[in-house]
């Protein structure tokens, strides 16, 4: 059996799952913020598109999940807004291997479209699931803007 079928973190809300146990990875993400939002800022002040396409590669299920595109959603419209220019449309990949339980995923989607909306007054922003290995090819060329990747490289040896 391929690793990519059986390697993936234990699903659903329960003692051992990874949505209970992420407290070090929730800091990695903290930590990375900076570099994250430079760049973001490079990026946005020389692209001119109607809709930025965003990645989270081993985005795993639980708290952390929408943490780190939270963060490059909030980057994005905020240096937009720096720049005095209108926020693009986003379209966010979530990508983990098949095993992931995109299912909490998608229950939790509604609350974060919301929070959105309300708080921080952002536009249109549409979330999608990639399951597979990003080992392999995942997306077409050139259809990225911005690609993350946290705590999932450590696994390059199994795969």
């Amino acid at each position: 059996m391929e690793v990519e079928q059986v390697l993936h973190m234990n699903g659903g809300i329960g003692k051992t799952s990874y949505a209970t146990n992420s407290l070090l990875q929730r800091a990695v993400i903290s930590m990375v913020k900076p570099i994250v939002k430079a760049s973001i800022e490079q990026l946005c002040s020389t692209l001119f598109s109607d809709c930025l396409k965003i990645a989270d590669l081993g985005c795993s299920s639980g708290p952390n999940t929408l943490l780190a595109v939270s963060d490059i959603i909030h980057n994005i419209h905020a240096t937009f807004q720096k720049l005095n220019r209108p926020s693009p449309s986003l379209q966010a990949f979530l990508n983990d291997l098949p095993g992931n339980d995109f299912n909490t995923v998608f229950r939790s989607l509604p609350g974060f479209y919301k929070k959105l909306e309300e708080e921080q007054k952002l536009g249109p922003c549409f979330i999608t699931a990639m399951a597979g290995s990003f080992y392999g090819r995942l997306f077409p060329n050139n259809s990225l803007h911005f690609v993350h990747s946290n705590y999932a490289l450590m696994w390059i040896s199994e795969v």
